[in-house]
């Protein structure tokens, strides 16, 4: 594992003069980001750390620490700040955190500046190789540590180089928290290796604030500042970006590649991009593969697909359609056994188009009708999330005759009617056995603090379901005809 440290470093040297990191005023040149991360690396061996959390915003000393960790060959725990008190204790005391850096902790003393310690007697045994864990937080329950070696995430790093090699990014601006898997190594790390330059801000000033907040003009403001070449967005900020563009608000043409992943995408809002000329790429991965599976690019390209697999890895499909990855995985979950076989069942459900991976939705999410029909809800959920008066939608339909859709209104002053007119405009385009039949307004949106949703804005569906189960019961009870 440290072999493959030694090469990493060893590649970033020969960027030696040019920025890497850049954060405000602040910057440092690759044999500056060197020269502090052995620095750092050594001081937290000098502390006797064995395990690190992060528990910083987006910045320079974010990537400093993660970086100083590889190096001095200790474990890295990303904190994400948008889980909850109690999932962030889970995280510490799950997987045995004796440095905290970054903020306080019950139970961790301060030794210096943002430096917490504990010590910790008998710390969860992890898999051999284990040099991340990152944290999942899924759709129930408390989050779930990945174990991942380091050369595993970069070979999904180098792919990724490789993969956008032909648009010669140069700048990449950093957007989600670090503490997501996805921006640490296809924002971090990826850039990283191609000699490219990060630019990183605030999660408040890149207009991202908790789990759900977004300020769109701050964030056209960001990337106004950066001029930034790459971006990676969650669909929710690509939909942003897209209607910024629609509407002449000013979106910089210093964009080669934004890549686009984190759930399902509309086609209809790529086909807007695609119009718009914006270079959005959408991509499929899941942290049990170290994030990237599959990836559109500018030479392989096909909308309503998330591209094809990335050199390292293989993937194909199980009888029922669910899509399994070979050459790129977790070591395990923490405090669990390392998975057997060579093939790792992602519980996605997909389909081949010339070698194009088209998702239809999370295996477990499928819901069958009292007439016997297969509906993927997040197929439905992601059309109408593209109608202006939605902000989210869950359906539901589960042995109903009928499927309920219950709608989160993007504005205050949305009525009725034109979420009426939205739900139509959608069922225009679907099956019979797709179509919202009926729908009720959400009585608050979708979030973290609610747990209906989780902080990448997935839908806690077990969640959801026992919320609205009542008033569903009543609206069928009600007997209108579907």
């Amino acid at each position: 594992m440290w072999s493959a440290a030694e090469a990493f470093f060893e590649c970033l040297a020969e960027s030696g003069p040019q920025v890497a990191l850049a954060e405000g005023e602040r910057r440092l040149t690759y044999a500056e980001l060197l020269a502090a991360v052995a620095a750092r690396g050594r001081h937290l061996r000098a502390l006797g750390a064995h395990r690190v959390a992060l528990a910083l915003d987006n910045g320079i000393d974010w990537v400093l620490w993660d970086l100083a960790a590889l190096h001095a060959g200790l474990v890295c725990v990303p904190l994400p700040s948008f889980f909850s008190a109690e999932q962030q204790r889970h995280v510490l005391d799950s997987a045995g955190i004796d440095c905290l850096i970054g903020a306080a902790a019950p139970g961790f003393a301060c030794v210096e500046n943002d430096i917490y310690r504990r010590t910790v007697v008998q710390p969860a045994e992890l898999h051999p190789g284990t040099c991340k864990i990152t944290f999942t937080s899924g759709t129930t329950g408390q989050p779930k540590g990945v174990c991942l070696d380091l050369d595993t995430q970069l070979a999904v790093a180098r792919s990724l180089v490789a993969a956008s090699a032909s648009r010669n990014v140069e700048r990449h601006l950093c957007i989600l928290p670090l503490a997501t898997l996805l921006e640490n190594i296809a924002g971090i790390y990826a850039p990283l290796l191609a000699g490219a330059r990060v630019e990183l801000m605030p999660m408040a000033q890149v207009g991202l604030s908790g789990a759900s907040g977004f300020d769109l003009m701050r964030f056209l403001q960001a990337l106004q500042a950066a001029q930034p070449h790459s971006l990676i967005l969650l669909p929710q900020l690509l939909l942003a970006l897209v209607s910024a563009a629609e509407r002449k608000l000013p979106v910089p043409d210093s964009l080669r590649f934004v890549a686009v992943g984190g759930g399902r995408v509309s086609p209809q809002l790529l086909e807007r991009a695609d119009a718009l000329e914006l270079p959005i790429f959408e991509g499929y991965g899941l942290s049990e593969c170290a994030s990237v599976v599959c990836l559109n690019t500018p030479e392989r390209h096909r909308i309503g697909s998330t591209g094809q697999p990335l050199g390292h890895l293989q993937v194909t499909l199980a009888a029922d359609g669910e899509v399994l990855v070979k050459g790129a995985r977790m070591l395990g979950y923490l405090g669990e056994p390392a998975p057997q076989g060579e093939w790792l069942a992602t519980g996605d459900l997909g389909h081949f188009e010339q070698g194009f991976l088209v998702l239809h939705g999370r295996k477990k999410h499928q819901f069958i009708t009292a007439y016997g029909r297969n509906v993927n809800p997040e197929w439905v959920e992601s059309e109408l999330v593209q109608q202006l008066p939605v902000a989210q939608a869950w359906l539901h339909g589960e042995a109903l005759p009928a499927n309920v859709a219950v709608l989160v209104a993007r504005f205050s002053n949305t009525s009725d009617a034109q979420l009426q007119e939205a739900v139509d405009t959608v069922n225009r385009g679907l099956p019979d056995y797709a179509r919202v039949h009926h729908w009720l307004r959400a009585d608050a949106p979708f979030t973290t603090n609610n747990d209906l949703a989780t902080a990448n804005g997935r839908l806690r569906r077990v969640a959801l379901l026992d919320h609205y189960q009542r008033a569903i019961d009543e609206l069928m009870a009600e007997g209108v005809p579907a």
